[in-house]
């Protein structure tokens, strides 16, 4: 594969150019006449007496919700008869669902579609309805995880034929994810004194932070 001579070039060209500017900012700011003129750009560049640290902060909690979907699905020709079918499904498992002390705001119907089934008729060479299936879902979260397994347990005799996995999850996840960012900045800031103790320099303000990685994941104790 040929190589472009013409990009190598301006590589490496950029590369001297980055590194002379460090080793010219590193003598000016000491020794060097530079020095003023870095000051008066010093909003262009990035900053030169700043170091960066990275420190983790992280927090334990039991799961406190569980979060499931669960549907009815009928097909048949007449979708007012799926309509109808569906309905009586749904309507018991919700009845059912709140029999167990859930809340109404908890219980949530996410999707109602009816689609048609096609099939081939070779003689015509045509597609034609053959049918429709309707699928009626709700979701619902139990903040009870005793009462997990009788609700899911008890939705199959009501005409429920469809059940999503289950998951189990943090309701308020802002304050735990609050806990971990607090740990991360006081660990942050010890390890930047440490570093500043070590190397004889005081610590000013700080110029700029981010956070990455506030994603829940989620573990299994034996």
């Amino acid at each position: 594969m040929p190589i472009d001579k013409t990009k190598k070039i301006k590589d490496i060209a950029i590369i001297v150019f980055i590194s002379f500017l460090m080793v010219g900012a590193v003598y000016s700011a000491f020794w060097g006449p530079l020095r003023q003129i870095i000051d008066a750009y010093s909003n262009s560049f990035y900053p030169t007496r700043t170091f960066s640290v990275s420190a983790e902060g992280k927090v334990t909690v039991s799961p406190d919700i569980a979060k499931f979907d669960f549907s009815a699905v009928s097909e048949g020709k007449d979708p007012k008869t799926l309509a109808e079918t569906n309905n009586k499904a749904i309507s018991a498992a919700i009845e059912f669902v709140k029999s167990n002390s859930i809340d109404e705001k908890d219980i949530q119907t996410t999707q109602y579609s009816l689609s048609p089934k096609y099939e081939y008729d070779e003689k015509t060479k045509k597609s034609f309805i053959s049918g429709y299936a309707l699928t009626q879902t709700v979701s619902v979260k139990i903040r009870d995880l005793a009462k997990v397994a009788g609700i899911v347990g008890g939705l199959p005799t009501l005409g429920i034929n469809q059940i999503g996995s289950i998951s189990f999850e943090i309701d308020n996840q802002e304050k735990f994810l609050a806990e971990a960012r607090k740990q991360a900045f006081e660990k942050a800031k010890a390890k930047a004194q440490e570093m500043a103790s070590q190397n004889g320099i005081s610590i000013g303000k700080i110029v700029g932070f981010w956070e990455s990685g506030i994603q829940p994941y989620y573990g299994y104790s034996s």
